[in-house]
């Protein structure tokens, strides 16, 4: 729920009055108002071009012109980043991208024609290197399940940070002292019997299909506080298989991919499950790479398990994709051809 709060600007055109063209508003930090525009007014311009306002910036003042509604929208995209500014937080397009999907433009109550402003997320993950925020309603629900429940199903497209959220979760997790170590595993399933064929040692055959992992935990932690952690096993990064026979207690661990687990495999990782431990299963069930004919363990343990307590599911869909736009268009193509075919 929102909170009533002095607004970090002077509103100096009425923005509840639809008759006037305008809002102006005026910022009292000239040099956080600079970072607010960003280089080249380029923060400005993601703004203008996702809610189609046109906004000129004269001196401390940004002025808001375009509909209504998309000019209440603004001032509110406006004030949240600028409140992160006051905090010392640096604002990043992802930011900005964040703020626009989440929360709602709601007039103050009693107010004189100021808004309420509306946190775009009360949801926070620190880690080492920087603080994760999710940046849609899905992420934020997610993420929210993450740290409340043991187990937790993940399922959506590619590019929605199912996996990028859980490892951020788990370093959180582990910095905090709450877990000893990090397990991060996924199902070498492109590699199968092709691995014996290739060059070096098991280490080196099997990263390449790691590496997604390796790319969010250096995100989050100095690269080498990753290798010393690694070194201590502190932090695990393993081939499914590799899981068999374990019993993972006091640990956050993650399967990625688990589309391309089999209902053994799938079995196999849910029982490793130990004291003190919490567990994440992120995948994408429309990129099943199992033979024909082999059940996903993914879509037979979400319809097993579903309705047990203490277990989360969690779904994410293209209007998730916190990638490039265009990859959430893809993904409508092929989904909107799927449901022709099918």
């Amino acid at each position: 729920m929102s909170k009533e709060r002095c607004l970090p600007h002077e509103v100096l055109s009425p923005p509840a009055d639809h008759d006037v063209p305008e809002i102006v508003l005026e910022y009292p930090d000239n040099r956080l108002l600079v970072e607010l525009c960003g280089e080249f007014d380029r923060n400005l311009a993601q703004v203008e071009h996702a809610l189609h306002l046109q906004i000129i910036r004269r001196g401390n003042q940004l002025v808001l012109m375009g509909e209504p509604q998309a000019r209440l929208k603004g001032m509110e995209v406006l004030d949240t980043l600028y409140l992160r500014l006051e905090k010392g937080q640096h604002i990043e397009p992802g930011d900005i991208d964040g703020v626009l999907r989440m929360g709602e433009a709601r007039p103050r109550e009693g107010g004189n024609g100021q808004m309420e402003m509306f946190a775009a997320s009360d949801v926070e993950i620190e880690t080492r290197k920087k603080t994760i925020r999710p940046r849609t309603e899905a992420q934020k629900d997610y993420v929210k399940a993450l740290f409340k429940n043991e187990l937790c199903f993940g399922i959506g497209p590619a590019g929605t940070g199912k996996t990028y959220l859980a490892v951020a979760v788990g370093v959180h997790m582990f910095n905090q002292g709450a877990v000893d170590k990090i397990i991060l595993s996924r199902p070498a399933v492109e590699a199968g019997e092709r691995l014996g064929f290739l060059p070096g040692d098991m280490k080196e055959k099997v990263d390449p299909y790691m590496q997604p992992l390796y790319d969010a935990l250096n995100d989050f932690l100095p690269g080498k506080q990753v290798q010393k952690m690694m070194e201590e096993k502190k932090i695990e990064i393993a081939p499914l298989a590799f899981m068999r026979g374990r019993t993972l207690s006091n640990a956050f661990v993650v399967l990625d991919e688990a589309q391309n687990a089999t209902t053994m495999q799938m079995k196999m990782f849910l029982t490793r499950l130990g004291e003190g431990s919490r567990m994440v299963i992120t995948g994408d069930r429309s990129q099943i790479d199992l033979p024909r004919g082999v059940t996903s363990g993914l879509r037979e343990a979400e319809s097993l398990l579903k309705g047990v307590s203490g277990i989360s599911f969690s779904y994410f869909t293209a209007k998730d994709v916190v990638r490039h736009p265009l990859v959430a268009r893809i993904i409508e193509a092929y989904d909107a051809a799927d449901a022709q075919s099918g």
